[in-house]
């Protein structure tokens, strides 16, 4: 720990690794890793997509649950306490969905390990690698974010190998086995940030206690909040219906997951690169423009039939979409003061989460009532665009109550891009 770059840790460099690693794993498969198991289920099965797409939203719900309680948690232990019980829980799991026979179980395991597993996991590391910068967080995030881009590409893309190779029962089991001997040793190489709040002490000063922006922290939350909803419900139909849709067009669950993979492989880079922009232009600014990239693109995946030409859109729609996460990220962040950084991030996330559940079970409704997934996409740009609105009131808002305070004459917020 003694090793520094200017007043920080040289090892917030390993807390970010371990971080985008861990996030790789566990939200690769929580959040759209399961879209390739709609249509072995269906054909075992005979199950509805919409009631398979609950499956995902159970584990979201779990998510957004787990956000709130682990996070309150987290506040009274370590975050790698923490991050060995979710990692536990979470690969025991997805190893007993293997043996999994009814809807309610598959609802259940994913319920649990959301919330006592992933949900944990997600919201105790991304605060924690928040604390170990003092500046340049935003790469930091962009970064450890960008390996939940790749772990949401590359956990469907190799499982629908798996399963055309061996069947969905032998992949779970894998996945589960994987997990667990992945996540725990990651776990080991976290650690408390000695810039913050130290397990057990305090160490957070009267200025890191100011909220960085005109508003009350509450508040903030609160718009972020009902922004990412919209959001999250336009960012989760592609990810939770684009295999399906690809393998509705004729193409093979290892093809229809090659184009999932190169959005959220190009996400990887998107991910930094608005990780940087928000260091550069304000978190805020940087979030409203990955939402509007992503609302513009989304409904284009329904107007193509051609495999090469869903390979270029995906490159195309991932790059932008991919800030949309880090942009959330960030303005959490940057826009809550440090002692309520944590709390802010964990209720920012259940309705994240939510929103993710609520655009894949439309997605696979609306498949059912109309046989096709135009309606679902065309509710994800919709969806979007509500989300620019509730975001661009924030920005306006917190302009204008700066430039009112100017002219009063009192004392300037703490000078942060928004």
């Amino acid at each position: 720990m003694s090793a520094n770059s200017g007043s920080e840790p040289a090892y917030r460099w390993v807390i970010v690794a371990a971080s985008a690693a861990m996030l790789a794993i566990a939200m690769g498969v929580m959040v759209n890793g399961f879209s390739v198991f709609v249509v072995p289920l269906t054909t075992e099965f005979g199950w509805q997509r919409g009631s398979i797409s609950l499956i995902n939203v159970a584990g979201l719900i779990g998510l957004a649950v787990g956000g709130i309680v682990m996070g309150w948690i987290a506040d009274r232990t370590t975050t790698r306490q923490i991050c060995l019980f979710g990692s536990l829980v979470f690969g025991l799991c997805i190893l007993a969905a293997s043996r999994a026979e009814t809807l309610w179980q598959f609802y259940a395991l994913f319920f649990i390990a959301g919330s006592l597993g992933a949900g944990g996991l997600y919201v105790a590391i991304i605060a924690n690698v928040g604390k170990w910068f003092k500046s340049g967080a935003g790469l930091a995030l962009g970064i450890a974010s960008a390996g939940q881009a790749l772990g949401q590409g590359g956990v469907p893309f190799v499982t629908a190998i798996m399963i055309s190779s061996s069947g969905w029962r032998s992949t779970f089991a894998t996945m589960g086995m994987i997990a667990l001997a992945t996540l725990i040793p990651l776990a080991v190489l976290v650690r408390e940030s000695p810039l913050a709040t130290q397990a057990g002490g305090s160490s957070v000063s009267a200025s890191d206690d100011e909220s960085p922006v005109p508003l009350p922290p509450h508040v903030v939350t609160t718009w972020l909040s009902v922004a990412v909803i919209f959001c999250c419900t336009c960012m989760s139909v592609p990810l939770m219906h684009l295999v399906p849709l690809l393998q509705d067009c004729g193409f093979s669950p290892e093809q229809a997951g090659s184009v999932l993979f190169i959005i959220t492989g190009v996400a990887i880079v998107g991910r930094i690169a608005f990780g940087k922009l928000a260091d550069m232009i304000g978190a805020l600014p940087a979030y409203m423009i990955a939402s509007l990239w992503q609302t513009v693109s989304v409904f284009g995946f329904t107007l193509f039939t051609e495999l090469n030409s869903f390979y270029i859109f995906a490159a195309i729609y991932g790059f932008g979409y991919a800030g949309v996460m880090t942009g959330i990220l960030v303005c959490a962040r940057d826009l809550t003061p440090l002692s309520k950084r944590a709390s802010a991030l964990g209720i920012i996330s259940v309705f994240a989460f939510l929103g993710h559940g609520v655009g894949g079970y439309q997605g696979g409704l609306f498949f059912d009532l109309t046989g096709g997934y135009s309606v679902s996409y065309a509710n994800a740009a919709i969806s979007g665009i509500i989300n620019l609105l509730i975001v661009g009131s924030l920005y306006i808002t917190i302009s204008r109550k700066r430039v009112l305070a100017a002219n009063s004459g009192a004392r300037p917020e703490a000078d942060l891009a928004i």
